[in-house]
């Protein structure tokens, strides 16, 4: 072979390696609770984010690669949670992850992106501590686009308090990392409107009997149960109330939104008030499409937990823009462009302009959110 064929070989050689390189998909990691109580929230947010990046692919992809998530079922174990980011950056070579339905998961896991420098933007979970767990290091990783059990403890407490104006009030909160700690910020909330609870009761995951919890409280004297965990549980505080023929509001975070809290408690869960970044209304020609979209690839018509839905939907446009907009692929350059994202994304749950600044990784602000309703199998607006 001459040293010009040689030359020319290498010369294909290295196009052909270039172009094999460039033709290489985009991985981004999908992580949350496709099984047990949590999965009504972990698997609408990965159906959301499948449909995200259905539309991205069908747009021509990425910087001219197809997006490829790869999705892993934490089952809402905190150990499985970190196992699972090992193997996404590690093995996998994700370039993001989007997911954590679970507090306790994502405090667990994200840490090992953050030593990686590789974003994720927690999707469903809402420990306020989430995007703060490494605020003191150099660059921050870790991003949201849920509401914080902070704006959502504050909608609780002005709920309860300042628009239905009851004075006591009984809190009821799994032993999770999600409950005791949406249930502390709930407190903080309560006390500052001088408000001291009649009762704190705590309960544990696939508890059936809410009956001590729920004495302690109507013997209080309460006016309305304030409540932090997942549905299946708060599905037995709704029924429990009914057999103890003690009718007062349920009032808590978003998970009382999920279909296995209002499929379990039925007509006792009828009045449960929640707040929501979404609810499956159709109400703008974006959330019209996206739900329908929805039903039409899972073929279903209530999504499992609209919310999770939505916000997962929006975590892949945002980082798909931060992509974009850095024109790389390099986990400090994502993070850079997310803090200082110069174009508005239209997602289902709000337009994001500017959603994130360098000091600031919560997309969800107060004004986002609403408040929820149940009303016969469905969640609507309240009033």
């Amino acid at each position: 072979m001459t040293y010009k064929t040689q030359a020319l070989v290498a010369a294909a050689l290295m196009t052909f390696a270039m172009s094999s390189q460039a033709a290489d998909p985009i991985k981004i990691g999908v992580s949350g609770p496709y099984t047990g109580g949590s999965a009504p929230m972990g698997v609408s947010m990965r159906d959301g984010v499948k449909l995200a990046v259905a539309e991205i692919n069908a747009s021509g992809g990425l910087l001219g690669r197809q997006v490829q998530i790869v999705e892993r079922d934490d089952e809402a174990k905190n150990e499985r949670g970190v196992q699972i980011a090992q193997e996404l950056i590690n093995k996998e070579k994700v370039v993001a992850t989007v997911g954590y339905a679970n507090t306790g998961v994502a405090l667990a896991s994200q840490r090992f992106y953050q030593e990686a420098k590789i974003p994720v933007i927690t999707n469903v979970a809402t420990g306020t501590v989430i995007t703060k767990q490494f605020e003191k290091d150099k660059d921050n990783y870790i991003f949201r686009t849920s509401a914080s059990d902070a704006i959502q403890a504050k909608m609780l407490a002005d709920e309860a308090i300042d628009k239905q104006k009851y004075t006591k009030v009984a809190i009821l909160a799994d032993s999770t990392n999600y409950g005791q700690l949406g249930r502390e910020d709930l407190e903080k909330a309560l006390a500052a409107k001088k408000i001291t609870p009649v009762a704190v009761e705590k309960y544990n995951l696939k508890d059936v009997d809410m009956t001590a919890q729920l004495l302690k409280s109507k013997q209080g004297g309460a006016q309305v149960v304030l409540t932090y965990g997942i549905g299946p549980e708060l599905a037995q505080i709704a029924n429990g109330m009914e057999k103890l023929n003690w009718h007062v509001p349920i009032i808590g975070s978003w998970p009382l939104s999920m279909g296995n809290f209002i499929d379990n408690s039925g007509k006792n869960g009828n009045g449960a008030r929640m707040p929501q970044t979404f609810i499956q209304d159709g109400n703008t020609p974006k959330r019209k499409a996206f739900i329908e979209a929805y039903q039409k690839a899972y073929k279903i018509d209530r999504m499992p937990s609209a919310v999770s839905a939505a916000q997962g939907y929006d975590s892949i446009l945002l980082l798909a823009a931060a992509i974009k907009q850095a024109g790389s692929t390099d986990g400090d350059k994502v993070r850079a462009a997310l803090e200082g994202l110069n174009t508005k994304v239209e997602g289902v749950v709000t337009t994001y302009d500017k959603p994130f600044t360098k000091d600031d990784h919560e997309a969800i602000k107060p004004t986002t959110v609403v408040m929820g309703e149940v009303k016969n199998g469905r969640v609507v607006l309240g009033k």
